[in-house]
């Protein structure tokens, strides 16, 4: 299929018939393609667009620099969480609005747990804050599965 040998060859749980290495290298590029547009979009987001609003409005709560650590932890788990429920089905199966449209779903989950749950549990998080923070993570999200799908479907194109 992929002019690769017998050994080298599996079935994926959902019956598409893929090559180890190709497949390896095609979430390998979803990964770093995904990561790269998360990057930089949420540098440009919480370094410039939206710093004021945040500080404005969370005042207090909100650390003077980061906790690195964490945040690296969240970003690295995070992009796993996006190419295995968003980008690894459309791979197979979906396209580019499928792919929009599922991280944009998976998005406002995943910020919406952040987000209610700090409005269930902190004085002074705002619902504006909540909503303007779920539709960032919406478009993120949907932006970041598609730079990673885009930059990973070259792979699987050939001799398909």
């Amino acid at each position: 299929m992929y002019g690769c040998d017998f050994e080298s060859r599996f079935i994926l749980n959902d019956g598409n018939e893929c090559i180890g290495g190709i497949l390896n290298l095609t979430y390998m590029k979803a990964y770093l393609g995904a990561l790269f547009a998360f990057c930089v979009m949420d540098g440009l987001w919480l370094g410039f667009l939206a710093t004021d609003f945040y500080f404005d409005s969370l005042g207090g709560l909100l650390l003077k620099e980061p906790n690195w650590p964490s945040a690296i932890i969240f970003y690295l788990g995070y992009i796993v969480g996006i190419v295995y429920f968003v980008i690894k089905p459309a791979l197979f199966g979906g396209n580019h609005r499928s792919v929009l449209r599922d991280g944009a779903l998976l998005g406002l989950l995943a910020y919406a747990t952040y987000d209610m749950t700090n409005m269930a549990t902190l004085k002074g998080w705002s619902l504006t804050v909540s909503m303007v923070d779920m539709v960032w993570g919406m478009v993120i999200t949907a932006v970041s599965a598609l730079a990673g799908y885009s930059f990973s479907a070259s792979s699987l194109t050939k001799d398909r």
